[in-house]
């Protein structure tokens, strides 16, 4: 059914409903609700910023850079080739029938945080006052398109309305980072873009194309990479240069965080039978775990902030990935376990000076029994906000009420976007710095903080804590 109604945003969205708890909250959020964006972990190309070429129509900008989108469209049946998914260009009669699907779905994304992202990114950049529909898409697809068309919206007008003070985007060991040089070195270009350092499949030897990766980083960075004292040489001069560029932090993922230590010869001797393609998987796994020691070891001494969001089943849906690639949408969470698996490298590190260990899940249910014990123990360990899957609005009002009750406000990330969809960034801090009010005015109301503290605590949350917890 077709709906009449405009397309609004209330004000109070997200607020607690009882009048004198609302009011608190209302008065938290208007003190950081303009202040600048810190966005330390995303995935926007630099491209885009360095060479601030127009955005080529609603869809490409809108849908297509968007997983969580795709997920829930496939879900109803949708075809990903459809809205352009694996990053095959549409053409503008493809991109505008992409944009109808998605409009026609619209009543999918009701209670999630998509719904909520959307509607602000269409109301607050582009004007929009239609409720999404089959018969309001193309009209909607046309204001936006005539929007993309002026200098106003092109990428770095965009970063200026948005206020990005600071934005870290994921990148390979082996890039050049020629982007992030371009931006550096122009003048006229006033925010910081900084690289980060996610070198996950050069640590993990089982994987069939570990030989040419080796090659690939080997000539990165000008080191022979035939032995294992080669490749530990390459990988400190890669991150050495992703710091020179700016780096403040390396990124990782793998299928757990299980880490040990293996003596020298042992790890040498696996890493040249993986080189050969002879290692098996019980030998490459054990060396993925060995690497994340070393990785952590390698932090200790160049001063990267070292980040872990594991527990992902990436690319579960194998003929969808064969046909698009990676990160469209099928990766699925799974639980996860992190106190007896970070002994060995928190043993180790977790007392050290300077050391910063951020712990991302998508298992809620460690975040009271493990992460919070954890990051209210180890001076170097810090919780990491809801990301991916649960960054939504009642999964961080669970986070909130689960960490700090043992590990506080202070031992946290500060919010992190992680996020492909430009034009979602905005929409995205707005939904926590809301929400980070709506949970502070509870408190107050309760009597357990003075609204002054809450006050201080919820703008922290927004400067402070990520500058710190990232050594900006």
């Amino acid at each position: 059914m077709t709906s009449t109604a405009s397309l609004t945003l209330h004000p109070d969205r997200l607020f607690p409903p009882e009048p004198g708890v609302r009011d608190v909250a209302r008065r938290l959020y208007d003190a950081v609700r303009d202040l600048p964006i810190i966005s330390p972990h995303g995935h926007v190309p630099p491209q885009w910023l360095a060479e601030d070429t127009p955005f080529g129509d609603p869809t490409s900008l809108l849908l297509s850079p968007d997983h969580y989108i795709f997920r829930l469209l496939h879900a109803e049946g949708v075809p990903l080739e459809a809205v352009g998914a694996g990053g095959s260009p549409l053409d503008e009669a493809g991109a505008r029938r992409a944009w109808r699907l998605f409009c026609e779905h619209w009543r999918d994304f009701r209670g999630t945080p998509v719904r909520f992202w959307m509607e602000s990114e269409l109301v607050d950049i582009f004007g929009v006052t239609e409720v999404p529909s089959a018969e309001s898409a193309d009209r909607i697809y046309d204001q936006i398109a005539e929007r993309l068309a002026s200098p106003e919206f092109r990428p770095r007008a965009l970063m200026d309305r948005f206020d990005i003070q600071f934005l870290a985007t994921t990148d390979d060991p082996a890039d050049d980072l020629r982007y992030h040089e371009q931006l550096a070195s122009d003048p006229s270009f006033r925010h910081r873009v900084v690289p980060t350092f996610r070198p996950d499949r050069y640590l993990e030897p089982g994987r069939a194309d570990f030989p040419e990766l080796m090659a690939a980083l080997g000539k990165a960075a000008d080191t022979d990479t035939g032995d294992y004292a080669g490749y530990l040489a390459a990988l400190a001069n890669r991150r050495r240069y992703f710091k020179d560029h700016g780096a403040v932090s390396s990124d990782h993922s793998h299928t757990d965080v299980v880490t040990l230590h293996l003596d020298e010869a042992e790890a040498q001797r696996i890493y040249a039978a993986a080189l050969r393609g002879e290692a098996s998987e019980a030998e490459t796994t054990a060396f993925r775990r060995h690497m994340l020691v070393e990785m952590a070891r390698m932090a200790t001494e160049d001063g990267l902030v070292m980040t872990l969001h594991p527990g992902v089943y990436r690319n579960h849906d194998t003929a969808s990935t064969r046909r698009f690639g990676p990160d469209t949408g099928n990766d699925i969470p799974m639980s996860m376990e992190f106190t007896r698996g970070l002994q060995p490298l928190l043993d180790r590190f977790g007392d050290t000076e300077g050391f910063h260990l951020v712990l991302f899940t998508v298992d809620e249910t460690v975040y009271s029994r493990e992460l919070a014990p954890l990051a209210g123990w180890y001076p170097a360990v810090y919780v990491g906000v809801p990301w991916w899957f649960i960054d939504a609005p009642e999964a961080i009002r669970r986070f909130r009420g689960a960490v700090t009750e043992t590990a506080g406000f202070y031992r946290t990330s500060g919010f992190i976007d992680d996020t492909r969809a430009f034009c979602s960034i905005p929409a995205r801090h707005d939904m926590s710095r809301r929400l980070d009010s709506a949970y502070l005015a509870q408190l107050v109301a309760e009597h357990r903080l003075g609204e002054d503290e809450a006050l201080e605590t919820v703008v922290d949350l927004v400067t402070s804590i990520p500058k710190q917890v990232f050594k900006l």
